[in-house]
This record gives structure tokens, sequence and C-alpha cells, in this order.
């Protein structure tokens, strides 16, 4: 996953699907809505920072709107009125709760209905995710070391796996621009690999680093056929248990029509930026307007169509300076919709010293995030097990 400036055919498509998106947004407000749930947001993915837990579920406040003498009720439960406002005390009891707020008066009986999820177990948690991964499996294939640990960068994790218990997913390319495929990769490392894959995990990212932004407009037979090569190939040299479904697509970007195909093959989170610029959301695997705000200031979203969670990334270690990484983490941490799971990125490129934007603290930038998650209570997870890491 990358941020990046968008080419002309994409910024003229984003354009034209912009002004669309605004004109419906503009139609749509202007539209009568006798009663709307405004709070929880639709797929929020709740805990006990969100409400009060209680021996019969998480108690929270619905909060919306209806029409001025309506009576409304939600989930049978009476409201408090203020003016256009209600609110009312509900209790979640399950995992998938549904919220139906119903309004009778003189324009007659409506309802507005959504759902959210109650995340039961949550516990702070952090997840450490690499893309871009490449440049190690060459460096391990041509060089041919005794141990996969002599490549100093997956040393580097080794070495935060035993002094923090870090665990790290590195989402992996089939080939690098220089011919290197990952058929090339040995597998007599297997019993390595098995040795670690309680912390250390393989996943498909895409079929290389370029072209960019590679399936925002491709089909979902292309993107599955990119990871299947890759899926192959892991499971060839590195076994199943070193094996992750994705939860990072190469730029966060895929047409949406895909996600179905995706949860089909085992994905259960999409990580993202979910990030406002000029021409509109992007990072946001096309998510809509009114999602990818919400996204941008919460943790997490549940896309009830597909099965799939959406999760924002807190942090990207190559684009913060050490100086800045505790003070990045602290403010998510201070928020109580972005303090719960820190979702923390990085790229491997800007480990090695060859590579044109080379970040020689890159790896100081890593353990200054992880000792400060784990000085503050977050235990590491993979997000593919249970429920964003929660097993």
């Amino acid at each position: 996953m990358k941020k990046g400036n968008l080419n002309r055919r994409n910024f003229m498509t984003a354009g034209i699907a912009g002004v669309s998106l605004a004109g419906l947004s503009i139609r749509t407000a202007d539209a009568f809505v006798p009663i709307k749930i405004q709070e929880p947001f639709h797929g929020a993915v709740l805990n006990s920072r969100h409400g009060e837990a209680t021996d019969a579920g998480l108690k929270i406040q619905v909060i919306g709107k209806a029409t001025l003498r309506d009576q409304v009720i939600v989930n049978g439960a009476p409201t408090r009125r203020d003016g256009e406002r209600f609110s009312a005390e509900i209790t979640l009891k399950n995992h998938e709760n549904e919220l139906i707020a119903v309004s009778e008066g003189g324009a007659g009986r409506h309802e507005h209905k959504i759902k959210v999820i109650w995340d039961r177990q949550s516990y702070p948690r952090y997840r450490f995710s690499i893309d871009d991964n490449s440049f190690f499996l060459r460096d391990i294939a041509q060089k041919e070391y005794a141990s996969l640990f002599d490549c100093f960068y997956l040393n580097i994790l080794r070495e935060l796996n035993k002094k923090y218990g870090a665990r790290f997913v590195l989402n992996c390319y089939y080939t690098t621009e220089d011919g290197f495929v990952l058929p090339q990769f040995p597998d007599r490392y297997q019993s390595e690999w098995k040795d670690n894959a309680d912390w250390l995990k393989l996943a498909f990212h895409a079929y290389a680093d370029l072209p960019d932004r590679p399936y925002q407009y491709a089909s979902a037979a292309k993107l599955m056929a990119d990871w299947d090569q890759v899926e192959e190939q892991i499971l060839r040299f590195a076994g199943e248990e070193t094996y992750s479904p994705p939860t990072v697509i190469h730029w966060g970007m895929v047409q949406p029509h895909v996600f179905k195909s995706l949860y089909n093959r085992g994905v259960r989170v999409l990580s993202g930026f979910f990030s406002r610029r000029d021409y509109g959301w992007d990072v946001n695997y096309w998510l809509d307007d009114e999602r990818s705000e919400y996204l941008s200031r919460h943790d997490a979203l549940m896309d009830f169509e597909s099965g799939i969670v959406f999760s924002k990334a807190d942090i990207v270690c190559n684009n913060t300076p050490v100086e800045q990484v505790v003070p990045t983490l602290a403010a998510a941490a201070s928020d109580p919709n972005q303090a719960e799971i820190m979702d923390i990125f990085t790229h491997e490129q800007y480990f090695w010293p060859f590579y044109h934007h080379y970040i020689p603290d890159h790896a100081e930038r890593l353990e200054t995030a992880i000792r400060w998650v784990t000085e503050h209570g977050y235990k590491p997870v993979f997000f593919h097990e249970g429920f964003l890491g929660i097993v």
C-alpha cells in the first residue's frame, strides 16, 4: 500500500465520480428524512470505550434526528426528545446487533435500521504489517544464507520479536523489476519458517511493485490470478503455517464488487489510509465518501454486505520521523474512537541502502513504535485470526 499522485486517467475518473457523488449528495441532503439514527454509525465496531460494559451487555447511547412532535422508540425503548434530536439508552447483547428507530406522527410511521458490531472480547492490541516485500526474498535466494535470519532485514524483525513479542505480516510481490520471481526462492528453509510462524507470516500483496494502483480498476479474475501465483509459492517454500490471507492490497484500492470474492478466499480485514485529498478520498478501497470520512476518524468499520472489516492505519513508519512516532501514536491513543487498535505499517524497501529513498533510521522507527505500544499495554495480533485479532 502506498500514497502517491493519481495518473491522468485515474484523476479524470475520480473527478467524474466525484462530480456524480457530489450531485447525489446534494439531492439526498435536500430530501425529507423523517427519522435517522446518527450515532452510532452503520457498521460501527464498538467496545467498552464506546459505552458501559455490564453483565447484560454493552450499554450505549443511540442518538438521531426525527420530525418534531413524533413519538420515537428505539428497539422498543422510549427516547428523550430535544427538538428534532432523540436519544435512547440501548444495551447491545450480541456480536452483531440491529438498531431500529421508529417514529409515529402526523406524517405516519417511519423507521430507520442500522447494524453495529459489539467487539465483546476486545482488548488494546496492535498489528504490524510490512508492505512491498521482495528484496529480502531475492537477497536470501541469491546469497544462499545458512539461515533466513542471516538476512539483516529478517534479523531486525526477529530481534524485535525477541525483545517485545512483536508479530509481523510481510506482504509480498511475485517479482522484482530485475527479473527475480518467487519460484527462484528455495524450499530448504521450510523448517525455519515453520519454527517462526507464531510471529512471522507471509501474505499476497501484488504481482509487482509497478504499475501503481494495479487493482484499482482490475477485475476479480485478475486480482485472484495474481494472488494464486503468490500464494502457491508461499505454500511451496514456507508452508501453510506461515501463510496468511492478505489484509492489504497494493495501494489500498480494489473495486467493491471484488470484496465478496476476497471474503470467500479468507480475507476478513482490509487496511487503508482513508485520506482526503484534493480529488477526493483515496487509499480507501473505493468506499463511499461517508464511510471513508468515518474511517478517517475511527479504528474500524464493518461492511455487512461483504463481511469484511475495514481498518484505518494509524502510522506509517517510513513516513514518520522517529521523533514524531510517539506523538503520532499518543494522539491516536487519546481518542476513544481510535485508541483500541493500533494498525501499524511500513514498507520493506526503505530498509535497503541501495534503495533511492533509503531511510537509515528505519529500524529505529519500528522499535520506537513497538516499544511505545508495548509499554502502553497493547498486545500483538494477526488481523486474519478471529475478529480483528481476537481469537
